[in-house]
């Protein structure tokens, strides 16, 4: 007798009781056969509302017709998206963190009301990416992920451009480097179409850490969005839940410790967004492994980064899948002791069995180089610390020359004056830029600072000026930038007590984030500050109320964390 794969459904499509369940279900298409059949879903993002998913609903029907040719029942639903290239910059911007709440959520209730024996979550933009993970986790279901793919380059002039080069033409516009034309046809021709944004951005590190971590088929993170192997990807992924549920492989199975470890060195040797230190550590919490920033600091230490990738190298992601994609890579870190060979993946294989016949590198690639010669032998996220960061902060210096400067503090309480200061020519070199009560709780929502960021790359400041944040930075973002300063200002951290004028230093070698002022001083401060009150409603209020420090992944459920009350308006 052939196994029931019903492991949950079964509560549905059997026994007189459930006449009413099964009424509604035909409704939607289901007939007597598929009542024997698990009941797989499909949680797709699509939406209109960013060029990373509008093309998902397509992929979404590919699996549920993989599904299908399995055996599978199958059902397709959604969550939403926000774009952070839209919102950034804006008082939008404070929503795309809580995204990744909401994504995970929904996709955990639907999966959970509808008695789901397994499904595929597809995801395109940024939070979209770490919210199915953090649903996959909790599901406690067979379950797996694909990416939905990165976006073509843009074209302007023979060059390659991309959504960065329009941030960055702000910068040099206000500079006056550029006219209004130019930076109108950079605007015009930096995204082509759909799929996420082509650096290796935080969309597509997230999608190279979850095949790294064996969550993903492979190759499938470095598929571009519009492409017929994008489309077996997702057919492929339909057929390879229905084995993952007549093998009994669930996630906890598949997501260790050694597979996080996997994606963390996958990370590094690509010279990866800083965000996926928040997102790994958010995953790691929903499935219960002990990720802490000492194993982002253990692991930094001994893998190259190795990749010429933007936003500080030469390349975008559909460079590197012309060069042999993510399996390459992976094989490549696999033969230098760079990865665990022996974890198990969504293929029922393990990632050296995976690998044993990828065929490597395209002869002549120029986009990842031998890591016996890296750009830096050690990878490019760095944990720093420090008397203005006693739980941690993040930094990323891949392509700077300069990882270190001491100089002035000038402090603002929210992005946009800092920005009006940048563009007024407050901001001069050896400054060093301070912006709080932008953390999880303070934004609320911990809102990245890529258009900031890009205005001073585009001024020419990306390296002669420091940026620290209690906020986040965008994959896109590079220079002097440190975030996820922990603890954040709006909790009393040091951030909430720096005066301008206060001389600051960082160190990314020493891994040393301070401010030169003594203990006492801050102590004074210290008793005469005030938390600001947060926000009152709405998604905004419930996140700031329940999320947890950066350092610990800026998560919603981790009620082990203590926390004074904040007042509220």
């Amino acid at each position: 007798m052939a196994k029931d794969l019903r492991i949950r459904s079964k509560a549905i499509s059997e026994g007189a009781t459930r006449v009413p369940n099964r009424a509604m279900l035909r409704a939607t298409g289901f007939q007597d056969e598929d009542f024997l059949k698990p009941m797989i879903g499909v949680a797709s993002t699509w939406s209109e509302v960013t060029p990373c998913n509008i093309h998902i609903d397509e992929l979404a029907r590919r699996a549920k017709a993989g599904i299908k040719d399995a055996g599978g029942a199958g059902m397709i639903f959604n969550t939403i998206t926000v774009s952070d290239g839209i919102s950034m910059g804006t008082p939008g911007m404070r929503y795309s963190l809580p995204s990744r709440e909401v994504i995970a959520d929904s996709i955990e209730t639907v999966a959970g009301a509808e008695n789901l024996d397994a499904y595929v979550a597809i995801g395109g933009c940024d939070k979209n990416m770490p919210g199915c993970m953090i649903a996959i986790a909790r599901s406690e279901i067979p379950s797996l992920f694909v990416y939905g793919g990165t976006i073509q380059p843009g074209k302007l002039d023979g060059k390659d451009i991309d959504i960065v080069s329009a941030f960055e033409g702000v910068g040099k516009y206000n500079k006056e480097d550029i006219g209004r034309d130019e930076l109108h046809q950079i605007e015009c021709h930096a995204c082509p179409g759909a799929g996420s944004c082509g650096g290796m951005y935080t969309a597509n590190t997230m999608a190279s850490a979850i095949e790294a971590m064996g969550m993903s088929l492979p190759g499938s993170s470095s598929n571009p969005a519009q492409s017929e192997r994008k489309l077996e990807d997702c057919y492929d992924a339909g057929r390879a839940v229905y084995h993952l549920l007549e093998s009994d492989i669930y996630p906890k199975d598949i997501m260790t410790k050694k597979a996080f470890e996997n994606s963390i060195s996958i990370v590094m040797a690509l010279g990866g967004s800083t965000n996926a230190i928040l997102h790994l550590l958010a995953i790691a919490h929903a499935i219960d492994v002990d990720l802490t920033l000492d194993d982002f600091e253990r692991i930094q230490k001994k893998v190259p980064h190795i990749a010429d990738l933007k936003p500080s190298g030469k390349y975008v992601m559909q460079d590197l899948h012309e060069a042999g994609g993510i399996p390459a890579v992976m094989k490549l870190l696999l033969e230098h002791g760079y990865l665990h060979g022996d974890c198990l993946t969504v293929t029922g294989k393990t990632v050296a069995e995976n690998l044993e016949n990828e065929k490597g590198f395209t002869e002549g690639q120029k986009v990842i180089v031998d890591p016996a010669e890296p750009f830096r032998k050690e990878g490019p996220l760095v944990i720093l610390k420090g008397n203005l960061a006693p739980d941690g902060a993040v930094a990323k210096v891949s392509g700077l020359k300069s990882t270190s400067l001491t100089g002035p503090a000038k402090v603002f309480d929210s992005e946009p004056e800092a920005t009006e200061a940048v563009l007024s020519g407050q901001v001069k070199d050896g400054d060093v830029i301070v912006i709080r009560y932008e953390g999880p709780k303070g934004g609320p929502g911990m809102p990245e600072m890529l258009s900031l960021s890009g205005i001073l790359v585009g001024k020419g400041l990306g390296e002669t000026v420091a940026l620290l944040t209690d906020g986040r930075f965008s994959g896109g973002t590079h220079g002097l930038v440190v975030g996820h300063i922990a603890p954040e200002a709006q909790s009393g951290g040091p951030i909430a007590l720096i005066e301008t004028g206060d001389v600051v230093t960082v160190d990314s070698e020493k891994r040393l984030l301070s401010v030169h002022v003594s203990d006492e001083v801050l102590e004074e401060r210290r008793r005469a500050w005030r938390a600001p009150e947060l926000i009152k409603r709405g998604v905004l209020g419930k996140y700031a109320r329940t999320v947890s420090c950066a350092s610990r992944g800026a998560v919603t459920d981790d009620f082990t964390e203590a926390g004074e009350p904040q007042k509220v308006r």
